[in-house]
C-alpha cells in the first residue's frame, strides 16, 4: 500500500513556521527504512498496512514533541500484492504522457 500523509502542529512557531515539527516527522520515516518519497505537501511511504501505519504514529508523536495538538491528512492506495509502486506509478504515468506527445 502507499499511504501519502501530512502531519503539522496545530499551531505554528514565532515565526509562523512549522518546519522544526515537519523536520523531525520526516526523520522518523526516513529511519523507518520504509521506501518513502517527501514533497512540498505530503510524504508517501509504501509497505504492508501495520507497519505504514505504525510509522504514521510515531510521525505524529513526533510532532506532538513539537506542540500539544496536530494535524494528520492521510490519502492510502491499498493495492494487495503491489510493490514497487513508489515509483512504478510515476513511470506508468511518464510512460502514458510520452504516448500522447
Amino acid at each position: 500500500m502507499l499511504v501519502a500523509f501530512s502531519v503539522a502542529p496545530g499551531t505554528a512557531g514565532p515565526d509562523g513556521s512549522v518546519h522544526d515539527a515537519v523536520a523531525a516527522a520526516v526523520q522518523v520515516v526516513r529511519d523507518s527504512g520504509l521506501p518513502n518519497r517527501t514533497d512540498a505537501m505530503f510524504t508517501t511511504i509504501e509497505g504492508e498496512w501495520d507497519e505504514v501505519f505504525a510509522c504514521i504514529r510515531r510521525a505524529t508523536d513526533a510532532v506532538l514533541a513539537h506542540a500539544p495538538r496536530a494535524s494528520l491528512v492521510l490519502k492510502a492506495d491499498i493495492r494487495p500484492g503491489w510493490t514497487g509502486e513508489l515509483d512504478g506509478k510515476v513511470v506508468r504515468l511518464e510512460q502514458a504522457l510520452e504516448g500522447e506527445a
